[in-house]
């Protein structure tokens, strides 16, 4: 649901598959703390897990992610 939703609000990102990816799994489970998937990581101040239509919503239109 959160590449279909990214999808149809015209944002581009990377996927990063964390089984493949020893470094990306450490910085989204020791850095972050996430221990679920899936992790979107806008910057180092602004990330989720999960859907979040909301904050995808507010990434698409440059707004301000809170929460």
């Amino acid at each position: 649901m959160t590449y279909r939703a990214l999808d149809k609000a015209g944002v581009t990102y990377t996927v990063v598959d964390v089984t493949e990816n020893a470094a990306a799994l450490e910085y989204v489970s020791d850095d972050l703390g996430y221990s679920s998937a899936p992790i979107v990581v806008v910057d180092d101040h602004n990330h989720w897990a999960g859907f979040r239509r909301d904050r995808i919503i507010a990434l698409a239109q440059g707004g301000a992610l809170e929460g």
